[in-house]
């Protein structure tokens, strides 16, 4: 379904964002460097289960040796009480890129090496479709060719090629990402779009996981393993459209999260990255488990590919079992709140409970595809989960007394199969249903996260503000994890200002609150600023630090996810 967009210029869309934020405090590093360490190396696997190394181990030795190297110059450097001695530029990322000669002497190299019609493509409509997004409103910003590989290998020749031309690398897949992850950087760079690359190569249900590539998108492995009668499913569930490399370069999570945590649980066991040098690791094996030195996998969870591509994974699934849908209405949002802690630490069998505000139950009303017409109160969406019947209804008993304790009412329990998908479906339209109580608008989505009980004073805080702005928005919270979105509807370029102003104040609401500035969209480059404030100076340095010895060139994804130190940060000693 496409949506009527409404006029808004290109000068609003480009326009600068958040000032830079003042820094937390130093944390200090030295224990990184303390005790001894083993020399980093990928340990040989059959040739089934490990991918050929495009090189030698001494990339990865190198880079680990300078990740701790250069944590402990940092933390010397840091140490000083004399500002004037430090060089605050040391730690900004490589921002030196190839000519636009050089960059046409790559695309030439590319079209030589994957002679194949499709393949390597500069159509400017492909440009434009791999440097632009509907889903969020950041500036735009085309890549200089894009690359379609289908293997490990052909990902590996592209990296040489953007080395040998100092040429930037941004992964594409889904195309899903609210914070502008696959945007190219101003000089352009080479896009490399995995979407071709969506194979399940080998499914293992006695050891309920699954090996596949990163452009396979969660629904069809759901969809393919109900096919084949598998009783097994990838339970974390981010967008329609997400793939498992993007899943897991931004540290996805979804509805299930309450129960099933998030990608930086242990849902993904190991990766097949090809890291900026042109080298393929493999950060372990296939076992439920390993102690075995670092868990470099979690390396890249979260890296929003800045540090590798990944090109295959292997993810664990969960049983697949029964589930029941039911709604409850609420005085407020504090009620709610209290009634969700009580019921989570009661121990039942809770797959997802999410907070949608009178809002959005206002906007299903209007929508209109819902089966029923909705009391427009603050409400809970329950997703009961058990391995029988009787388990599901003892766990359905056991929430609506703890619900009813804290004022709610009208708990409506799915009856059937088909009416709890009906219920759900109402949560699930969100978006469609938001954008209904204002006609000609468009949504900007943003996500934060703060600790559960501090959750109504961050929507309380959230909608008052965004009253007193003028500005109409619908709340919709994983409550049972403290994750909070809101689309904030807008018509033109005022509303469109005031709409990314009021994300500002309630990202800093959350940091306030001990939160995040997002549970689960990413930081790409629409949150990066955050970073010094949320995480303190020394934490990001420390990124900073890995980032440039794993990508000393830093061609992979420039401009996400690493800030610029603000100009007037001051270190604590």
């Amino acid at each position: 379904m496409q949506l009527a967009k409404p006029q808004v210029s290109r000068a609003v869309l480009a326009a600068q964002t958040r000032p830079l934020l003042r820094t937390g405090s130093v944390t200090r590093v030295a224990s990184l460097v303390s005790g001894t360490h083993r020399r980093a190396y990928s340990s040989p696997a059959p040739e089934s289960q490990q991918p050929k190394s495009s090189g030698s181990n001494a990339p990865l030795a190198f880079a680990v040796g300078s990740v701790l190297s250069g944590a402990l110059g940092y933390y010397l450097a840091t140490s000083t009480s004399d500002d004037s001695q430090r060089n605050r530029a040391s730690a900004e990322l490589n921002s030196s890129y190839g000519s636009p000669d050089d960059f046409k002497k790559a695309i030439d190299e590319l079209r030589q090496t994957f002679p194949d019609e499709g393949v390597v493509t500069t159509d400017a409509e492909d440009l434009e479709t791999h440097g632009f997004s509907e889903n969020d409103y950041h500036p735009s910003s085309h890549p200089s060719v894009v690359v379609f590989p289908s293997s490990t290998e052909d990902v590996v020749k592209i990296v040489k090629v953007a080395v040998k031309y100092k040429m930037p690398v941004i992964p594409y897949s889904g195309a899903t990402s609210l914070e502008g992850h696959f945007r190219a950087p101003a000089v352009g760079g080479i896009c490399i779009d995995l979407s071709k690359m969506d194979r399940i190569i080998e499914i293992h249900e006695a050891d309920s996981d699954v090996i596949c590539q990163p452009g396979l998108r969660w629904m069809d492995l759901n969809d393919e393993l109900k096919k084949k009668g598998i009783p097994l499913f990838f339970p974390l569930d981010p967008a329609p459209g997400a793939t498992i490399g993007g899943m897991l370069s931004t540290g996805c999570s979804g509805t299930n999260a309450v129960r099933y945590g998030t990608a930086k649980a242990e849902w993904f066991l190991n990766a097949t990255v090809v890291l900026p040098s042109g080298e393929v690791i493999k950060t372990r094996r296939r076992a439920r488990k390993s102690s075995a030195g670092f868990d470099t996998t979690k390396l890249f969870i979260g890296a929003e590919g800045t540090l590798g591509i990944v090109t295959e994974v292997t993810i664990r699934l969960a049983p697949l079992l029964p589930t029941n849908v039911a709604v409850v209405q609420f005085p407020d949002v504090r009620s709610a709140t209290e009634a969700v802690i009580e019921v989570v630490n009661a121990g039942v069998g809770i797959q997802c409970v999410e907070l949608c505000d009178d809002q959005f139950m206002r906007a299903t009303n209007i929508y209109g595809m819902s089966t029923r017409k909705w009391p427009e109160k603050d409400s809970l969406f329950f997703k009961f989960q058990g391995p029988t019947q009787r388990s599901l209804k003892e766990t359905a008993d056991i929430v609506k007394k703890i619900t009813e304790k804290h004022g709610g009412s009208g708990f409506s329990l799915a009856r059937s199969e088909k009416e709890a998908h009906d219920l759900w479906m109402d949560r699930k339209n969100a978006l469609y249903s938001s954008l209904a109580i204002l006609p000609g608008a468009r949504g900007w989505s943003t996500d934060v996260c703060v600790p559960v009980s501090r959750l109504p004073d961050l929507v309380y805080g959230t909608k008052k503000d965004l009253e007193e702005h003028g500005l109409l928005s619908t709340i919709v919270g994983h409550v049972g994890d403290g994750n909070f979105h809101a689309l904030l509807l807008f018509r033109n370029d005022e509303e469109l200002e005031k709409a990314h102003a009021a994300v500002d104040r309630m990202v800093k609401r959350a940091l306030a609150l001990d939160g995040t500035c997002t549970g689960e969209h990413g930081v790409g480059m629409g949150k990066r600023d955050y970073l010094y404030e949320e995480l303190g100076e020394g934490t990001v340095e420390l990124m900073k630090t890995i980032k440039k010895a794993v990508d000393p060139l830093n061609l992979f994804n420039p401009g996400k996810l690493y800030p610029d130190m603000p100009a007037n940060t001051k270190k604590d000693h």
